[in-house]
């Protein structure tokens, strides 16, 4: 750990408005960003989202506005087709099985609800390949739900400044569900996605020029 311990109390209120100012000029997470360029719906979240799985941003968002603008309903999907799907999402990983699964999403939402799915987590969960982070951040973005997404940027900043203690990104969702004000849930992704990945790093963090130094306990740094 380098340099000495937090001078000033852990506060949730001023560490996010902090981040918040320390991340402008980065890009924004590849949904919020979807999100903004017009592709808001809960179907068109949950596509983005299923792209973004082990993919970078930088990868994922142009992939996603490409599929999107060639199909952006459960019905337009549905007739691409598995292998026009894949060859629109090849620089993605796993392009086969994610093209499988995109068509299967838009297939069932076409066939079970009419091509509009319902802003109801647990039927978000039951489509293959779609997880807690998925379901909730779509739901966030999409139907306005306050929800919290978890990936491994939010885990990590969030255990290393010490807010909550868990060793998996599950265990860390249900802590700050308990412990997060309501009205941080959908923006905490927002803003810890971009700050996890050029400020609080996996490796090498950026502690002496953070501006949530004076207050981090850089637990496991």
């Amino acid at each position: 750990m380098e340099g000495p311990g937090p001078w000033e109390p852990f506060d949730i209120e001023t560490a996010l408005e902090r981040v918040r100012a320390a991340i402008r000029g980065y890009a924004a997470a590849a949904m919020f960003e979807l999100a903004e360029r017009g592709h808001a719906s809960l179907f068109e979240q949950l596509v983005g989202c299923l792209l973004s799985i082990r993919t970078r941003d930088e990868v994922s968002l142009p992939v996603a506005l490409r599929l999107l603008a060639q199909a952006s309903t459960p019905e337009a999907m549905r007739r691409l087709g598995r292998e026009r799907i894949e060859s629109l999402i090849r620089p993605v990983t796993f392009p086969e099985p994610k093209a499988r699964t995109l068509h299967a999403l838009a297939e069932r939402t076409v066939e079970e609800f009419g091509g509009d799915l319902p802003c109801d987590a647990e039927v978000l969960r039951s489509f293959h390949g779609v997880g807690p982070k998925c379901a909730h951040l779509a739901l966030g973005i999409a139907c306005g739900q306050e929800s919290i997404s978890v990936d491994i940027h939010v885990h990590r900043v969030t255990n290393r400044w010490g807010y909550v203690q868990a060793r998996t990104p599950e265990r860390t969702l249900a802590a700050l569900e308990a412990k997060l004000p309501r009205a941080h849930w959908v923006e905490l992704n927002r803003l810890l996605v971009p700050f996890g990945k050029h400020i609080c790093t996996g490796t090498r963090p950026k502690c002496a020029t953070c501006p949530v130094r004076s207050m981090c306990p850089r637990v496991g740094v």
